[in-house]
């Protein structure tokens, strides 16, 4: 089955940091672009970043670049989000998913992330 658990969200201040973590399983990671989202409340889920199979190719939204920066290990099925410089609209739920498996299946509950003043 496969699975994503995401991880390490928090209540940070603006300007603070964190790394968010993902664990997949049920599917051959190493083989499988991953990517981060995020919902904030009343909004749509927006794509944060994407990373290819190996790790040497990465995209950034606009709101996320050269603040964000992703990462995965495939010897553990895991793909980091390290936050820094966070903004109050950085306030939402983040997502891990594999785009190979569409739009509808497989979501996880995410992890929250509130960024306060």
């Amino acid at each position: 089955q496969v699975q994503f658990v995401e991880s390490g969200g928090g209540l940070v201040q603006i300007g603070g940091s964190l790394r968010l973590s993902c664990a997949a399983s049920g599917f051959p990671f190493s083989t499988h672009i991953m990517t981060w989202y995020r919902q904030a409340p009343g909004k749509e889920r927006e794509t944060v970043a994407i990373i290819g199979s190996a790790g040497n190719r990465t995209v950034y939204s606009a709101s996320a670049k050269g603040r964000f920066t992703i990462s995965r290990d495939n010897s553990k099925n895991t793909v980091y989000l390290q936050m820094n410089n966070l903004k109050p609209e950085g306030t939402a739920v983040y997502y891990c998913h594999a785009p190979f498996f569409g739009d509808k299946d497989y979501w996880a509950n995410g992890t929250l992330v509130t960024v306060s003043s």
